[in-house]
């Protein structure tokens, strides 16, 4: 008699139980990715079928996935409904681009004071990889460049990177992370009549010169 659903279910679980936390973190890493790019828009009902079925895992990494998730504040959890990507609204936006402003301000004054020839070279070269690779991954119409967004990340986060505080950098890049789902939205829209490298070499240029009140400036127009 062939095995059930249930029975297949865990048989999967205790196929993956040795590997679990390379697992878990795998699929962490891509349904995280989904959702900083949209293919997982706000309000979508997470559900453990579908995740199964998507990312071909069973259920103990996409239960991990999503609580790791839901600690990062990309995803809720509600009572008796389970999981749904974090809502998006204007307010949401508003807020947390006011609260990146103030720890970024915080961070970048920090770095800037503090950093040496080291942190400095690196923030340059962090900056000319980002330039080297196309926004969108192609040329008539914009698609999500998975290497831009992660050269993009790595830049915003050097430039803080010297601050001294791990704590402010997790904040940071958590904040970071959030902003990056509403870029996506935005970007379908923006696209190609924003120029963002040239907003990025502004900040790189004025915090190489250790100009922190220049880069809060050049900073409002690249969050």
């Amino acid at each position: 008699m062939p095995p059930n659903d249930d029975v297949l279910i865990k048989i999967v679980d205790l196929a993956q139980r040795e590997p679990a936390g390379t697992l878990a973190s795998s699929v962490y890493d891509r349904l995280r990715g989904d959702i900083l790019s949209g293919s997982l828009p706000p309000g979508e009902k997470l559900r453990t079928e579908a995740l199964r079925a998507r990312y071909e895992v069973g259920n103990s990494p996409i239960r991990e996935a999503l609580n790791r998730l839901s600690a990062d504040g990309l995803v809720t959890r509600e009572d008796q409904k389970g999981f749904r990507v974090a809502a998006a609204s204007r307010a949401d936006l508003e807020e947390l681009v006011k609260t990146r402003c103030w720890l970024e301000q915080i961070a970048l004054r920090e770095s800037i004071a503090n950093g040496d020839d080291s942190w400095e070279e690196g923030l340059v070269l962090s900056f000319h990889r980002l330039s080297r690779v196309r926004r969108s991954s192609s040329e008539d119409h914009y698609s999500v460049n998975p290497d831009w967004e992660r050269l993009h990340r790595a830049f915003h986060l050097a430039l803080l990177s010297a601050c001294g505080s791990r704590w402010l950098l997790q904040y940071c890049a958590q904040l970071n992370d959030q902003a990056d789902r509403y870029r996506q939205l935005a970007i379908v829209v923006s696209y190609p009549r924003r120029n963002e490298l040239d907003e990025h070499e502004a900040m790189m240029k004025a915090t190489t010169a250790r100009d922190a009140d220049e880069r809060d400036i050049a900073s409002h127009g690249a969050l």
